[in-house]
C-alpha cells in the first residue's frame, strides 16, 4: 500500500444503495475493493459498513439478517474454523477472493448472533520506498541479528511495514526466512531467499510453539506476527540473542512504552535479567500511526524511530526508560525521531490538519503550543 496514493482510486459514484449490494458477499467485497476500504463490518441487524480513510460508512439502508451473516461465515470458513468458532465463540482466519483481494477475518458473537470483521490485505507487497517512511527504516533491513519491533494501534500499517522490510531482504540476500502469522497476510514468493509462512491454527498451535520449533528449522530471519504473551516474548528475545534477526509487533504507541511493556511482562524477580538481555538484543523500535491527509485523499504515517545506541542500551539496563524520549529528541542526526516531531512535520508540510495532529500526539498540550509558535 502506498500511503500517499491510498484513496486516489475511490470511485466517483456514491456508495451503491441496493438490496443486492447489501445482501451479497461478493458484491460487498467488490465494492469495498473499489472504494479502497481498509475494513468491512458485517453485523446482524445493521447495514454492511466500510471503513474508508478511517471513516465508517454504511453501504446501504438494508440491515443484515442473522441468517445471512451466518451463511456468509460458512461460505468463507473451513469446517475446522467453524468448529473452533462453535467452541470458543471467536475465530480468526484468512479468506481470499481470487483476482480481487485477501482478507483477515474475525468471526465473533454479538447479541447472540454472528458478526464479521474483515481487514483487506493487499496482495502485492509494496516497496519500502512507496510507504512514505523514514529512510532509516530501510537501513534496518541490513541488520544481521537482533530484535526489531514495529508498534502502533490496530490499523496503523504495522503489517505493511514489516512485509516491505521482509521483501527488501528477500530481494537482496540468500537466506532462510520464516514467518509466524495470525493469519498469513501478504503472500511472499521466494526470490533470493527461501521463505516459509506458517499460520496460527493451520500450521502451528501458538506463536510460542511455532517460534520454539522455528529455531530448529535453520532460520536466519524470523517474523513473529505479535509478541502477545510472556512465552513468545521470551523466545523472541532468546532467538535474537542467539544470532537471528527477529521482527515482531506490539500494540504500543511509542518506543519507551514498548520497552516498558516488555519488561513489565516478566515477574519482578526476573526484570533485572530481562533488562540486561533487552539492552543487548533490541536494535530498533518503530512506532507508527496513520493520519487522514488534509491536502488530498489518502493516508500518511507519522513515525517514531528509536535506534539502540550505547546510550539507549545503558538507559534500558539501568531502568531509566523515562529518559529515552530525551535521547530520541537529541539524536535526529542519526535517524531518530519522536512521534510528536513526526506529527509536527506532517502538519507544517500541510499534509494533516491541526486537529488530527493534536488528537494523536503523545503530549498534545506541548504539541499544540509548538504548532501555534
Amino acid at each position: 500500500m502506498n500511503w500517499e496514493d491510498v484513496g486516489s482510486r475511490l470511485p466517483a459514484s456514491p456508495l451503491v444503495r441496493t438490496r443486492e449490494t447489501a445482501v451479497d458477499l461478493d458484491a460487498i467485497l467488490r465494492h469495498a475493493h473499489e472504494s479502497d476500504a481498509s475494513d468491512i463490518h458485517i453485523v446482524a441487524g445493521e447495514p454492511a459498513s466500510l471503513r474508508v480513510h478511517q471513516v465508517m460508512t454504511p453501504m446501504s439502508e438494508e440491515p443484515m439478517s442473522p441468517e445471512l451473516v451466518a451463511s456468509m461465515f460458512e461460505k468463507m470458513s473451513s469446517k475446522e474454523t467453524q468448529e473452533i468458532f462453535a467452541r470458543e465463540k471467536d475465530a480468526d482466519f484468512s479468506y481470499e477472493v481470487p483476482g480481487l483481494a485477501r482478507y483477515r477475518v474475525n468471526a465473533h458473537r454479538q447479541k447472540g448472533v454472528v458478526g464479521l470483521a474483515l481487514r483487506a490485505i493487499k496482495t502485492k507487497v509494496p516497496p519500502l520506498s512507496a510507504l512514505a517512511l523514514p529512510e532509516v527504516i530501510a537501513r534496518l533491513t541490513y541488520l544481521p541479528r537482533g530484535l526489531v519491533l514495529v508498534t502502533g494501534d490496530t490499523g496503523s500499517g504495522k503489517s505493511t511495514t514489516l512485509a516491505a522490510m521482509i521483501q527488501a531482504m528477500n530481494q537482496r540476500y540468500r537466506k532462510h526466512i520464516i514467518t509466524l502469522e495470525d493469519p498469513v497476510e501478504y503472500m511472499f514468493e521466494s526470490d533470493q531467499c527461501l521463505i516459509e509462512q506458517r499460520e496460527l491454527g493451520r500450521d502451528m498451535i501458538s506463536f510460542s510453539s511455532g517460534l520454539k520449533h522455528a529455531l530448529r528449522q535453520d532460520p536466519d530471519i524470523i517474523l513473529v506476527g505479535e509478541m502477545r504473551d510472556l512465552e513468545t516474548t521470551s523466545l523472541a528475545i532468546s532467538a535474537a540473542e542467539t544470532g537471528h534477526l527477529v521482527l515482531s509487533t506490539l500494540h504500543t504507541v511509542n518506543a519507551s512504552q514498548t520497552v516498558s511493556r516488555i519488561i513489565d511482562m516478566y515477574p519482578g524477580g526476573q526484570q533485572n535479567q530481562i533488562r540486561s538481555m533487552l539492552s543487548t538484543t533490541l536494535q530498533a523500535v518503530v512506532s507508527q500511526t496513520l493520519f487522514t491527509r488534509s491536502d488530498r485523499p489518502g493516508m500518511v504515517p507519522a513515525v517514531e524511530t528509536l535506534l539502540c545506541t550505547p546510550a539507549v542500551r545503558n538507559l534500558i539496563r539501568e531502568n531509566k526508560i523515562f529518559e529515552i524520549p530525551n535521547v530520541i529528541e537529541t539524536s535526529r542526526a542519526i535517524g531518530m525521531c519522536s512521534l510528536d516531531a513526526s506529527i509536527a512535520e506532517l502538519y507544517f508540510n500541510g499534509t494533516i490538519s491541526k486537529e488530527d495532529a493534536i488528537a494523536k500526539a503523545v503530549f498534545p498540550d506541548k504539541l499544540e503550543r509548538q504548532l501555534v509558535a
